[in-house]
């Protein structure tokens, strides 16, 4: 089972352009065609299960096109995406950014999802999808540090729920570094597939690890590597899974 992690930036880009004529300004900017180079480099790398975080589900800035949904209808998966705010958010109100969210992707069929919402922070969302043989968990935590441990400890009761190998993975913001996240993987049990700790952030000139993907200990890394593409801030991360016991793991 390969599976693919990337937070896409809303499909906006990367690089000196983002920042003209003053810093962020790409961030209202309509995405063009950068929405076809990140399908073309996902069909590059053929995943069964994609996570992304930071979609647009449908604003001006994606010509009102769900991102999800049209990168499922080119790569012929299944999908799930839903607004990273809780429902009584005040920016569950406001345009644009009542649009942006997560999302999942999975060649399978997904036979349930489930929607989480954490009680701190402004990004609140926990997308749960389950498949036959594991269960996927898409965050996107805090930019704060105290509601960034808040919302890991309540991850932490929501993964443990789970009666099926589960993988976990998104944007932690660990701007502290990885010892952030080591209470929650001592407690969950599970296992950090970025070995050798490679940055993700940012793309064009790696320094922080801010984007994970933990996985139960019954699924076994058969490989895992962070591509250089700078289609986002953020780099993907690609990792191959198999099931202990099996040779093929199948999503």
């Amino acid at each position: 089972m390969r599976f693919l992690l990337y937070n896409i930036r809303y499909g906006t880009g990367h690089g000196r352009g983002y920042h003209l004529p003053l810093p962020f300004t790409g961030f209202f900017k309509k995405t063009g065609n950068m929405l076809e180079q990140i399908g073309s480099f996902i069909r590059s790398v053929d995943p069964d299960i994609i996570g992304l975080v930071e979609v647009d589900s449908g604003s001006y800035r994606s010509h009102k096109t769900c991102q999800v949904a049209a990168l499922a209808r080119t790569l012929n998966h299944y999908h799930v995406v839903e607004t990273k705010y809780g429902a009584q958010s005040v920016a569950n109100r406001v345009p644009v950014l009542k649009q942006q969210g997560n999302g999942v992707l999975s060649r399978d069929p997904i036979i349930s999802h489930r929607f989480h919402y954490f009680a701190e922070g402004v990004k609140r969302l926990v997308i749960e999808v389950e498949l036959a043989q594991v269960v996927i968990f898409i965050v996107h935590l805090s930019l704060a540090f105290k509601h960034r441990q808040q919302q890991l400890e309540h991850l932490h009761r929501i993964v443990s729920a789970s009666e099926k190998p589960v993988i976990v993975a998104g944007d932690f913001n660990t701007f502290g570094g990885n010892r952030e996240i080591q209470l929650f993987l001592a407690a969950t049990n599970l296992q950090n597939a970025n070995l050798a700790n490679l940055p993700t952030y940012p793309s064009h000139a790696p320094k922080k690890n801010l984007d994970f993907i933990f996985h139960s200990p019954e699924l076994i890394v058969s490989d895992f590597s962070i591509p250089r593409i700078q289609l986002s801030d953020h780099s993907p991360l690609l990792c191959d899974f198999t099931l202990q016991g099996e040779t093929n793991l199948k999503a």
